[in-house]
Order: structure tokens, then sequence, then C-alpha cells
């Protein structure tokens, strides 16, 4: 009676402890997201531009030696470091989600999109090209990854 009463009270207490694993992972990425997104918006403060061109691109090897070095490298001439990431953020091709959060695809790049044409809000978009919000997000600066359990979502910087 005792292991029967137990092996209940356990098969309730572990879908709710991956809930709070899987919700922690989500929190640890927003907040990677927000870094980046600040990181962003203090190089275009620094600069009167932003570290880019583009309208979406990856945070990849060139953006994150860019945004954490003070060699001077691409358009950060001043040597700043703009962002700080801890190695659970980072692999050889750059800035990406930590291992964990998405274990069927792996680790994946966050992406930013910039409002480069002041249009007031930007458009993030996967890889498809498909929206990943519901709505414009208002403001000149956005960074995501893509959500591991819902397709064509993203655990970002949305308000």
């Amino acid at each position: 009676m005792v292991v029967s009463i137990i092996g209940l009270l356990a098969g309730l207490g572990f879908p709710a402890i991956n809930g709070a694993m899987k919700a922690g992972k989500k929190a640890e990425v927003a907040a990677m997201a927000e870094s980046i997104k600040t990181a962003v918006n203090a190089f275009y403060a620094e600069y009167s531009s932003y570290p880019t061109n583009l309208t979406t691109f990856k945070t990849d090897k060139d953006f994150l030696e860019m945004m954490c070095t003070t060699n001077g490298t691409g358009a950060n001439v001043r040597g700043m470091i703009f962002l700080e990431v801890s190695p659970k953020f980072t692999n050889s091709e750059g800035i990406v989600t930590p291992q964990g959060f998405d274990k069927v695809r792996g680790r994946l790049p966050f992406y930013v999109a910039i409002d480069l044409t002041n249009a007031g809000f930007v458009v993030p978009k996967n890889a498809s090209g498909t929206s990943v919000t519901a709505t414009n997000v208002p403001g000149s600066v956005a960074v995501w990854a893509d959500d591991p359990d819902v397709t064509g979502k993203a655990v970002g910087t949305f308000k």
C-alpha cells in the first residue's frame, strides 16, 4: 500500500517538475534575448548606427566578436564591450541557446530584427519567413529564439 501511494505521488510530481524546468529554460533564454537587445541599443547609442545593415540576422561569430571583445572589430572601432555572455550561451558559431533548450534541433542562434526604416516597429520572422508573433513588435529592436515547444512561435523580447 505504501509503495503504491509513493508511486502515485511520484507520477503526479514528475510532470510538474518537467514543466517547471521548461519554464525555467524559457525564462533563461528570454533574459539572454533581453541582454542582446540592450547591447544592440547600447551600440546604437555609442555609434549612432546599428552593428549591421541587415534588417534581420542571426547572432553569429562575427556579431559575438564585435559585441563582446575589446579588439575593435567591425563597426566597433572603439573596442567597447557591449555584451557579456556566459559560456553556456556560446559556441564556435556565435551566441546560441543553452544546451537542453531545444532537445530536437540542438543549440540554435538567437535572431535579431532591427527597424532600419524608422517605422516604429519590427516584424520578427523565422527562417521560413513566417512571423513569430501575432502582431508587429513596437520598438526598434527585437531578439528571439525559436520556441522548441510551439512551431512558428518564439521566446524573446516582444514588449
